[in-house]
This record gives C-alpha cells, sequence and structure tokens, in this order.
C-alpha cells in the first residue's frame, strides 16, 4: 500500500471555479485527481525541456556573452519573418 503526503493548497477563484467545474461535469472524479493530473503534466512539460536550472541559467549568460544580435528592434525581427515566409512560398 502506498502512502500519501497530503498538502493544502490556495487556489485563486477562478481556478477553483475551474476545478469544481471540472469535477462537476464529471471529467474528474475529486479536486485532487484534477490537482494531481495538472501535477503529472507539469512534470511531464518539465521533464521534456530537461533543462535544470543551472543548465538554463548557462543558456541565458551564453546568449548574453554572444553580444548583440542581427536584428535592431522586433520590427526588424517581423520584417525579416515576413520576408522569409514570402520567400518559401514564391519556392514553393
Amino acid at each position: 500500500m502506498s502512502t500519501v503526503d497530503k498538502r493544502s493548497v490556495t487556489l485563486s477563484p477562478e481556478l477553483a471555479a475551474e476545478v469544481d467545474e471540472a469535477v462537476a461535469a464529471g471529467e474528474y472524479a475529486s479536486a485532487s485527481e484534477v490537482v494531481r493530473d495538472a501535477l503529472r503534466q507539469w512534470k511531464e512539460r518539465r521533464d521534456l525541456f530537461g533543462y535544470t536550472l543551472e543548465e538554463l541559467r548557462a543558456l541565458v549568460q551564453k546568449g548574453i556573452d554572444s553580444g548583440p544580435g542581427r536584428y535592431g528592434s522586433m520590427a526588424e525581427i517581423k520584417t525579416e519573418a515576413r520576408r522569409r515566409v514570402a520567400q518559401a512560398k514564391r519556392s514553393a
């Protein structure tokens, strides 16, 4: 028989209402089941990315150390992206 570790979780009124609606709709048997499912999905997503906090910090630092990007603004990035999409459409 497995043991459980009980936790108290505080939810915003909006999230609590979502949990209650999921249970009332029969999607889950209980609020605990909703939270367990959400935590399983969170863990799967975190495991999928596979980065530790230290690795993420190193990647951020690598980006900072690489210097400024080729484009000076978000508008330039969007313009380049639109150009590439248009070019890909012409090539297709």
